[in-house]
């Protein structure tokens, strides 16, 4: 993080100038008739992350024009790190705080690569002067929740599995100093966790149950879960190849958690946290669970396997219940949950669901104000019977494909009351296609929203 900034300008520091497309026309009208003359002969029209070299009279570079949508946007500034020379630049314009702390964390983002499986890594990256009113403590935070996301989920199963992710949360339970105890293998069975513990007993890693606690007690209750599938072969009802290829990803929603935990437990948001996350690798085995197979809950509701690849939902299911008993002031749940969701609103929308309109409208809010897109979807009841089996109290998939991310929602629905406010998204977690900031692979989706939404209410 450190090498992405410098305190200081010197004497070979380049400007990047931003100018808003809006005001573009007005803003060359300003300028010299030279730069008025470069920016026409190449083209530049100030759009959003289009940038323009500007040559000094002995012909080195002397300015760095970036076509950016608005002051407070993140996103366009981070380009720029993978696009500049090598160097030392600074941002020529007067910024609010919000507008100079999103500079800096689109600029941070721009220079993450994973890269730990690398022989040869990425160096002679150009650095940013800290813009002058960013808000340092937010930006390291910020970047640092997004890169703890992506890197778990970047790391491949032989090196993430159950036992690496619980290490991955004593590690920031250690940095915050924050309570922290984990129930494994057949400890989830005697302290009534029978549906983490079935999902994955045919790992060679046992199941987990992380349960980290932060914050003063007299704080408001915010309880986060996070689906932690470390891989998912779809058990008996295994995956065919296309399906099982990115399932390293499938723990996105514990990495949401713990990403979310560590820029709550950072900012010091004044909140009484606790983060769940059900950590399991559904394998097969001799001892895998079977289609069909009835499993008895935490929550008493007894659940039919109509399919083993459903398994996400079983290991939440038990999870939320152990959440709700504290009842908490909300819960906010990331799991990668369904494909339907992203059939319904693409790979870039986090799916949200919530039992509680309040709740739904400030996180809708929150996701515009930072440019976090997630996009609700019903609860629609009348689909609760889709769930209905013959010899259980509900079975964990639908008959038909149709609806099948609402379908998913309404069975986590059935183990958190009414009474507590509640928000599940559905999300990619992944990114499919390069973007500036944003490469191919693990992503944070509505974790800046939830933090936002948070910050609002008990800040």
């Amino acid at each position: 993080m450190t090498a992405s900034f410098k305190t200081k300008s010197d004497s070979k520091t380049i400007p990047i100038t931003p100018v808003e497309t809006a005001v573009f026309d007005a803003w060359l009208k300003r300028e010299s008739k030279e730069t008025q003359a470069w920016v026409r002969s190449c083209g530049f029209t100030a759009k959003p992350g289009q940038m323009s070299f500007v040559s000094g009279i002995s012909g080195s570079l002397s300015n760095v024009l970036l076509g950016v949508e608005n002051h407070n946007g993140m996103w366009d500034y981070a380009g720029l790190p993978g696009r500049l020379p090598a160097g030392s630049y600074s941002l020529n314009a007067r910024m609010s705080m919000a507008g100079a702390t999103a500079a800096a964390t689109g600029w941070a983002l721009g220079r993450y690569r994973f890269e730990n499986y690398k022989s040869r890594k990425s160096s002679k990256f150009p650095t940013l002067v800290w813009p002058a009113r960013a808000d340092k403590t937010r930006v390291n935070a910020m970047v640092g929740a997004i890169s703890l996301v992506r890197d778990l989920i970047n790391t491949p199963a032989e090196d993430m599995g159950p036992s690496q992710l619980a290490l991955a949360a004593r590690n920031l339970a250690k940095k915050f100093n924050a309570n922290i105890k984990v129930i494994s293998g057949e400890r989830l069975i005697k302290q009534n966790f029978p549906t983490i513990h079935a999902v994955g007993r045919a790992s060679d890693d046992p199941p987990r149950l992380i349960d980290l606690h932060w914050g003063k007690v007299s704080h408001p209750k915010v309880s986060i879960v996070g689906k932690g599938v470390c891989f998912d072969t779809g058990g008996l009802n295994l995956k065919p190849t296309a399906g099982m290829l990115r399932m390293k990803k499938d723990m996105g929603g514990g990495a949401h958690a713990l990403g979310l935990a560590s820029l709550i437990m950072a900012l010091k948001l004044p909140v009484r946290l606790r983060v769940l996350v059900p950590a399991v690798e559904n394998n097969v085995a001799g001892n895998s669970i079977r289609p069909l197979d009835v499993i008895k809950t935490r929550k008493g509701i007894t659940v039919e396997i109509g399919n083993t690849d459903a398994e996400g939902r079983l290991v939440m299911c038990d999870a939320l219940a152990l959440a709700d008993a504290d009842k908490p002031d909300m819960i906010v749940d990331f799991s990668t949950l369904t494909g339907a969701a992203r059939v319904a609103v693409g790979t870039d929308i986090a799916a949200m669901f919530c039992n509680n309109d309040k709740l739904a409208a400030d996180l809708e809010k929150a996701s515009v104000a930072v440019q976090d897109p997630v996009w609700r979807l019903p609860l629609w009841q009348p689909y609760r019977q889709m769930l209905d089996s013959k010899v259980a109290d509900i079975n964990n998939v639908s008959e038909g494909g149709f609806g099948g991310a609402i379908t998913a929602a309404l069975y986590l629905q059935e183990f958190v009351s009414d009474e507590t406010p509640w928000a599940h998204f559905d999300i990619m977690a992944w990114n499919t296609k390069p973007r500036p900031g944003r490469p191919v692979g693990g992503e944070a989706q509505s974790l800046r929203a939830v933090f936002e939404m948070l910050e609002t209410r008990y800040r």
